[in-house]
């Protein structure tokens, strides 16, 4: 099987046929002092990892970047405005020992210390670097393809903060991301590839080409094992490739990439052919490959390339050894001081889920000196009573004209209005920089979305149905978990409104509700309003907050005459938290939110029956239902979502667990059955709990 160490695009063999022009060489400028010195203490770190750390079980995941290393320190080296961002992933230590890490900061995070990347929560391959004032590591994530799309975020908020925000300071800067081979074959490089060419936003694709994706060849990855020749036609998109284990064609073709992003004329895809000196990880025994292919890989080692390179036409002898000495003395220094660190409290693990009083360093618009306005927690109640669909619309147009920072945008928001209204008109009045339509693509929606949210913007994308959030899944987690995996260095705040629930009928692909995986998702708010007043508090509420919040537009909800309301006023926000109480009554407590709200109201007529609207699934009313409940001495929760692992689960165990001896009666559910949602009305409300069906239950909980 042919290798894709042994395949060249044009690019690299026309770079081979000619000597570089002195002009391109000024071009290509390095400090080389300074690639050998970092490139000499990466490998360091790796030999004391891997001959010492992990044997001594002081490292747990160790993956050596040896033979990535030159070419990543050289394109580290070119970051050098306040507001680029790279992102990379688990091999990409010598990037960030370029951008300027201290050693005992990246070696300590490898250890799993306290303090470094992660103060102990993650990995230590997973970087961040905040890096106030200077370019910023991006929070890498542990999933394969998963930086690419808040990359692209990055580069469109440079692009927004530039060109509608006329901020000057941005017009220079460019978004980065690193990956391999390997990476190239997921949903979210290809999701970043058209948001960037599309959106000519300036980002630099960095394509390490090893030649596997752990032990599958490149050819398995990509047809021929070339991303670069097959991406030579691609619309928008400059297209460079070369060796990156040599000195020279590196620094040109790093300089030629950065200078055409900086310079915007578009994104830039650099794909650079690099040997893998180490197994994938530290475990792995590389029996997939030959003793010959190894052999060969080793002859392309960039160490001794880069020596040979410059001495002694840059450096002498005795200058390279110094710099040996200077990077062995740095690594063993910080030896001592990581070793020194202590091990992280574990009393203090649960921190940093949420928001607290201390802000993140990078992410989000507090960090940057925002004040909400004022807010009042009394809403109008009088005038015409508005739709939940009015009136969400009249939030998001006034926090549009109050903040500039607010960005509205999904699959069909624009001319269109959304599948639901709800967006109806504000592109025409806000512009389509504010307000606009995304290519189809979950993964694009919300990662881009994580990207500008860590650039200083309030993203406020949607998702048209619950369903189409799966393919988001994997930036949805990484968001919410962002804040307490870098222990409170970045955080992602933005509102992703999803529509969901039956409407009329039902079906498996637009019906679902399923907030519980929401709410099982670390860092995530969960809002279920179930009326246009407390849909425009939440909604404002979390907008002019500091956490990502999940905004659920139940579809049922969004015309019903039950939820309309007078509009609470441009002031009216609506705290998390706080359940509202929808009747009063003493014999039953019953806890249900979203489309079920008005079927029980209905149910509990002529009965006394306490009904609690709990608003907000994360975090969630407890205090109130405990009261309810202790009154009243028993507790119905009703849900549309699914009975098994659904969040009456965890409503009734709290109950049971600090409520138990103030019962009369068992804790009682009613859900959907553990089906999809039924496409026939009839069907459908065979599954739904029914008003009869609440009622009944209520009858029989009273007399139990």
């Amino acid at each position: 099987m042919a290798n894709s160490q042994d395949n060249n695009n044009m690019t690299a063999i026309q770079r081979k046929t000619r000597q570089p022009s002195p002009a391109e060489m000024a071009k290509a400028a390095f400090d080389w002092r300074q690639v050998a010195y970092h490139l000499l203490v990466s490998r360091a770190l790796d030999e004391l990892e891997e001959k010492v750390l992990v044997p001594e079980k002081k490292v747990l995941y160790q993956f050596s970047a040896r033979g990535h290393d030159m070419a990543q320190v050289m394109l580290g080296l070119k970051l050098n405005d306040p507001h680029d961002a790279a992102c990379g992933y688990y091999r990409s230590r010598p990037l960030l020992l370029s951008l300027g890490v201290d050693v005992a900061d990246a070696l300590g995070s490898s250890m799993a210390r306290a303090g470094g990347y992660s103060d102990g929560r993650d990995i230590g391959v997973v970087f961040n670097y905040p890096n106030p004032g200077g370019p910023a590591a991006l929070p890498m994530c542990g999933g394969v393809g998963a930086q690419y799309t808040p990359t692209a975020g990055w580069a469109q908020a440079i692009e927004y903060r530039a060109q509608v925000m006329k901020d000057s300071s941005y017009d220079n800067a460019i978004s980065l991301v690193l990956g391999g081979d390997g990476s190239v074959a997921t949903n979210g490089f290809w999701s970043a590839l058209t948001i960037a060419t599309t959106q000519k936003l300036p980002m630099l694709f960095y394509i390490e080409d090893n030649g596997y994706g752990i032990s599958v060849p490149s050819t398995f990855q990509t047809p021929g094992g070339d991303i670069a020749r097959n991406l030579a036609s691609f619309q928008g998109l400059h297209v460079l490739s070369g060796d990156g284990s040599k000195p020279q064609d590196a620094a040109l073709l790093i300089s030629e990439a950065v200078e055409h992003v900086r310079s915007r004329q578009g994104p830039c895809l650099l794909r650079l052919k690099v040997p893998r000196l180490q197994g994938h990880s530290f475990q792995d025994t590389q029996t997939y490959k030959s003793a010959a292919y190894v052999k060969r890989e080793w002859s392309h080692d960039p160490l001794p390339r880069l020596r040979s390179y410059l001495v002694p036409k840059i450096l002498s002898n005795s200058e390279w050894n110094q710099l040996e000495a200077q990077a062995e003395a740095a690594v063993q220094q910080a030896r001592e001081q990581a070793e020194a660190r202590p091990v992280s409290d574990p009393a203090q693990v649960t921190r940093y889920v949420f928001a607290e009083d201390d802000l993140q360093q990078r992410g989000g618009q507090w960090t940057e000196g925002y004040q909400a306005p004022a807010a009042s927690e009394t809403p109008n109640t009088e005038g015409q009573r508005i739709n939940m669909v009015t009136a969400i619309r009249k939030t998001l147009d006034h926090e549009l004209a109050v903040n500039p920072r607010v960005l509205v945008f999904g699959e069909d928001v624009g001319p269109k209005g959304g599948v639901h209204a709800v967006t109806l008109g504000l592109q025409e009045k806000h512009g389509a920089d504010r307000v606009f339509d995304t290519s189809l693509s979950e993964e694009g929606i919300i990662g881009r979305a994580v990207g500008m949210a860590m650039a200083g913007l309030v993203p406020v994308p949607e998702i048209q149905f619950r369903k189409y959030a799966d393919p988001a899944v994997e930036q949805l987690n990484d968001c919410g978990t962002m804040r307490w995996r870098t222990h409170n260095r970045f955080a992602a705040p933005m509102v992703v409104r999803i529509a969901g629930g039956f409407f009329k009928c039902g079906d498996p692909w637009h019906s679902q509700t399923n907030e519980v995986q929401f709410v099982h998702s670390p860092g995530w708010k969960v809002a279920v309003p179930s009326n246009a007043a407390d849909a425009v508090g939440l909604l404002r509420g979390a907008l002019r907050g500091n956490d990502p919040v999940i905004f659920f537009e139940h579809r049922a909800m969004l015309d019903a005459a039950s939820a309309r309301c007078p509009y609470p006023g441009d002031d009216y926000v609506l705290p998390f938290g706080q359940a509202r109480t929808v009747t009063e009554g003493d014999d039953l407590t019953i806890v249900t939110w979203g489309a079920m709200v008005e079927r029980c109201e209905k149910a509990a007529e002529g009965r006394s029956v306490h009904v609690l609207d709990l608003r907000t699934l994360m975090p969630w009313d407890r205090e109130a239902v405990l009261a309810s409940v202790r009154r009243t001495h028993r507790c119905l929760i009703v849900h549309e979502d699914l009975g098994t692992a659904g969040f009456g689960a965890e409503i009734a165990a709290v109950v049971a667990d600090q409520a138990f001896l103030d019962l009369d009666a068992p804790v009682a559910r009613l859900t959907m059955p553990d089906i999809p949602s039924p496409h026939h009305p009839t069907l459908m409300e065979h599954a739904l709990p029914s008003v009869d069906d609440i009622r009944a239950k209520i009858d029989y909980l009273v007399g139990f």
